[in-house]
């Protein structure tokens, strides 16, 4: 009777099911709630080479995307979710914006979520319409040549002209081969310190110099 009183292996595996559910139900209050789509409504999963960026970088980004597709613009985002979430943020604004990831969780966003892998980059729903897009944000989830060439055509085959790739330093040879870009001064930051140097490019005169 003086031991510590301690739960079978079966009523704990029982309870820690229900704190489990219990915080995916709170998960899904936040997806249909007001801060859908804040930054951090889902989390990384490195699993997936996923790195949110920081909320002043994804800011920047997203006001960045804005001014270049112009009034009336629409903005596709190839594996950057954390920019499509601070652009949703900005409901009303007259632009349109579309987030092609592999993760399917992003599917809680409805039509405007498309599911993509980029080792298929042509893929796509035949509602996504050659160079119907005034620019397109890209951050491949992988620093190979492999990863960056493929997200490459899907970037050309979407964009009207205008690129904002999101990649680390060590790509720079290899963004300008694939895509014709240049490296931006502009030093994008994420929400956790990642061992690569990471840059912004574009081929465009942007706001990012």
């Amino acid at each position: 009777d003086d031991d510590i009183p301690q739960l079978s292996s079966h009523t704990l595996a029982a309870l820690q099911e229900f704190y489990l559910e219990q915080q995916q139900r709170e998960g899904m209050k936040t997806f249909q709630g007001f801060n859908q789509y804040s930054i951090g409504s889902i989390e990384e999963d490195w699993q997936l080479s996923q790195f949110w960026y920081s909320d002043e970088t994804a800011s920047c980004l997203a006001k960045e995307a804005v001014l270049a597709a112009g009034k009336g613009g629409r903005i596709a985002c190839i594996s950057a979710p954390s920019v499509y979430q601070k652009l949703k943020e900005q409901d009303g604004e007259d632009f349109s914006v579309c987030i092609l990831e592999y993760d399917r969780r992003f599917s809680v966003y409805g039509e405007e979520f498309i599911f993509y892998d980029y080792n298929h980059p042509l893929d796509l729903p035949e509602n996504l319409l050659p160079h119907s897009f005034d620019i397109v944000i890209a951050d491949p989830p992988y620093l190979s040549e492999e990863c960056l060439q493929k997200t490459a055509e899907t970037i050309k085959y979407l964009t009207k002209g205008k690129i904002l790739l999101c990649t680390g330093a060590v790509m720079e040879e290899q963004a300008a081969k694939h895509l014709g870009v240049k490296m931006c001064k502009f030093i994008p930051k994420h929400s956790r310190n990642l061992a690569n140097e990471f840059r912004c490019y574009v081929n465009y005169p942007s706001g990012l110099d």
